[in-house]
């Protein structure tokens, strides 16, 4: 039976004044104009090829995009929100705020005040663009990430691993690397390349979490999937409230270390006058 169909009836009883319908068609096949109806989209438990065929048709439609998944003890979140404004609500300060750019993503696009109980309040809206999910799993790590080797240091190897898996599952149409030692070699290699790329230090990619992470592909932990479940559905609240900073863009969640890094991972493309943004 579809899984979705088969967890009908029990999130239903979560919420009967929610209207819950299931569709079983392939969703590959579905239109662009399929994606139109929904306020967003989240797309779980897919390998980068539908993932980066949903993405575009949100895109295509205007949607914001959400992907995550779960492997055993790890799992990620990414969300292509195209372009978003929110507003954040802070105590004023003596200096005044500005419109500019503070990121390659994120600019500052207005300031208001309003008084509040005798307290000065400052409503700063703000703009993030963001990069599609086949975009993103191409693109370096932000500078500043890169900028020292402490830095590097602190950079997740999941990241690594995560797209060493997308492009094994390109490599051998979909499937899960085995334990069988072609599925470990060829794991081996395409996780050191990708580690090469991201411009990290050899010694951050172990064998030893190399070995954990492919003892966790394909399987499922309650309290990974709750974990990461509730950071999408909170994010979901504060982008339909406009309220608020989103992921921008990947959240990967380790929860052996219990650490959950988001990076920012976009394409770098020249400027007009010559810089690199």
């Amino acid at each position: 039976m579809n899984r979705a169909a088969a967890a009908a009836s029990q999130v239903r009883a979560l919420n009967p004044r929610v209207a819950l319908s299931v569709d079983m068609e392939n969703i590959l096949l579905k239109p662009p104009e399929f994606y139109s109806m929904f306020d967003l989209i989240i797309a779980t438990d897919l390998d980068l090829s539908p993932l980066s065929m949903i993405n575009a048709a949100c895109r295509f439609v205007n949607k914001p995009f959400y992907a995550a998944g779960s492997h055993g003890m790890y799992g990620f979140v990414f969300a292509d929100l195209i372009t978003h404004e929110f507003v954040i609500e802070r105590e004023k300060s003596n200096l005044s705020t500005t419109v500019k750019a503070e990121t390659m993503t994120r600019s500052i696009i207005a300031a208001n005040a309003k008084d509040l109980n005798g307290k000065q309040i400052e409503m700063v809206t703000k703009r993030e663009i963001y990069s599609p999910i086949n975009l993103a799993n191409t693109s370096p790590l932000q500078s500043e990430q890169v900028s020292s080797r402490r830095r590097k240091l602190q950079v997740s190897p999941l990241l690594t691993c995560l797209r060493a898996l997308w492009e094994f599952q390109a490599v051998r149409q979909q499937s899960l690397p085995t334990h069988s030692h072609p599925d470990l070699e060829l794991f081996t290699k395409l996780a050191t390349e990708k580690h090469k790329e991201l411009q990290l230090p050899p010694e951050t990619l172990r064998s030893e979490f190399l070995r954990s992470f492919l003892q966790n592909v394909g399987s499922e932990i309650a309290a990974v999937t709750a974990f990461l479940g509730g950071q999408v559905a909170q994010d979901i609240i504060n982008v339909l409230g406009q309220r608020e900073q989103p992921i921008q863009n990947f959240l990967l969640f380790d929860s052996e270390d219990s650490k959950g890094p988001v990076y920012a991972l976009h394409p770098i493309f020249p400027s007009l006058d010559g810089r690199v943004v």
